[in-house]
């Protein structure tokens, strides 16, 4: 029912790509007949995709949507405190790796381009000055700032 090209795939493949010993490394025991961390990640990832991120809505999408269903791979939907624990106490101490290796894999398969870097919060005022307008130099000058905060191991200078 889901189309070969469907992002809901695409995002699947990625994952299961990825190094996820940081994410396993934060819970201490893993229950039988649950979503597993990897199945959680997925669904995070896919509904933040989605423009979904309250956990109500995320519990309603794992029971309704066949893409999430897709992504659970026939595991039950998780509730959402499950949902919401996951996300804070998992998925938070270990984002930042999670989502650097995410993006590596999408610019490695073509899927992102790596040409140019936007900052996410930015903001651009309609009537610049010389004091709120960001030039380019000031922008090249801070990249290695911004390169240096990604975790070792993910190469953006390309």
């Amino acid at each position: 029912m889901i189309p070969n090209d469907d992002s809901v795939r695409l995002l699947g493949q990625i994952v299961e790509e990825m190094d996820l010993r940081e994410l396993y490394k934060t819970y201490s025991r893993i229950r039988k007949k649950q979503a597993t961390p990897t199945q959680m990640l997925k669904v995070m990832l896919y509904a933040y995709m989605n423009n979904c991120y309250t956990t109500r809505k995320i519990e309603s999408a794992c029971k309704r949507d066949i893409n999430f269903m897709y992504l659970l791979e026939g595991a039950p939907a998780p509730n959402y405190t499950t949902i919401a624990r996951f996300r804070s106490l998992h998925f938070a101490p270990v984002s930042e790796n999670l989502m650097a290796q995410f993006t590596e894999i999408l610019a490695e398969c073509g899927e992102l381009s790596m040409k140019n870097l936007f900052v996410d919060g930015t903001k651009f005022e309609a009537s610049s000055n010389k004091y709120t307008f960001v030039w380019r130099g000031s922008v090249t000058k801070n990249q290695q700032k911004l390169l240096d905060k990604i975790p070792a191991g993910v190469n953006y200078a390309k």
